[in-house]
C-alpha cells in the first residue's frame, strides 16, 4: 500500500512541482514555526534548519511522509527572506540588481521519525535594473511572499539572464533532489500501470 504523503507547504509553486513528478499530495498542511534567522546565522545552515523544522511540525499518522522545503535567497551572508511590504521588496531588488546570488533550497522528508533532507544552491544573475523596470516588476505585485522578493517563474524571469544550477531549485523545489528523498522514504514514484 502507497504511504500517504503529506505536503508542509502553502506554495502553490510546489504543487506544481509535485504534480511534474506525477506526484499528488494526499494533504497539504503548511506549518506555522518561527522562520526568523538565528543571530549571525548563515544561508545554508538557515534554510536547513528552517526545512527540518517545517518537517517536525507537521501533524502525521505513523508510517505517513511529510515533505517541507524552505527557499533562502542569500547575498553573500545576508539571507533576504519575504519582504514585508512594497518598499522592502524595492530594497531586496536593489540590492540584487546586476548582481549574482545564491538561492538555497533545502529539502526535508519525514517518515516514522527518521528525516532524509538534501540542499541545493544556484547561482543566479539578476539584470541591472532601471527605475522603469523595478517600478513595473512592484506593480505586478509577483513579489509577495517570495524569497529575495521575486519569483523565476513569473514576471521576474526577465530580469534574470543567467541561471547555474537547478530551475526547479530557484522555483522552490529541486525536483530530481526531491524524487530521490521521497524514493529513499519509501514513496513509489514510479507505479506500476495495469
Amino acid at each position: 500500500m502507497t504511504p500517504r504523503l503529506i505536503l508542509g507547504s502553502g506554495s502553490p509553486r510546489r504543487l506544481e512541482l509535485l504534480a511534474q513528478l506525477g506526484v499528488r499530495p494526499d494533504a497539504v498542511r503548511p506549518p506555522d514555526i518561527d522562520e526568523n534567522p538565528l543571530k549571525a546565522e548563515l544561508p545554508r545552515p538557515y534554510c536547513a534548519r528552517i526545512a527540518r523544522a517545517k518537517a517536525e511540525a507537521v501533524q502525521a499518522d505513523p508510517g505517513d511522509i511529510v515533505l517541507c522545503a524552505d527557499t533562502t535567497v542569500a547575498l553573500g551572508r545576508r539571507i533576504l527572506g519575504k519582504p514585508a511590504d512594497a518598499g522592502q521588496a524595492a530594497e531586496f531588488l536593489m540590492a540584487l540588481s546586476g548582481r549574482r546570488h545564491r538561492v538555497i533550497t533545502s529539502v526535508a522528508v519525514r517518515r516514522d521519525g527518521r528525516i532524509w533532507q538534501k540542499d541545493v544552491g544556484s547561482a543566479v544573475k539578476m539584470k541591472r535594473l532601471s527605475d522603469l523596470e523595478l517600478n513595473a516588476y512592484l506593480a505586478t505585485g509577483d513579489w509577495q511572499g517570495k524569497a529575495g522578493a521575486y519569483g523565476i517563474q513569473g514576471p521576474a524571469g526577465a530580469l534574470i539572464p543567467w541561471i547555474s544550477g537547478s530551475f526547479t531549485g530557484i522555483v522552490g523545489l529541486p525536483l530530481a533532489e526531491t524524487a530521490g528523498l521521497l524514493m529513499a522514504a519509501g514513496y513509489p514514484l514510479h507505479r506500476e500501470v495495469s
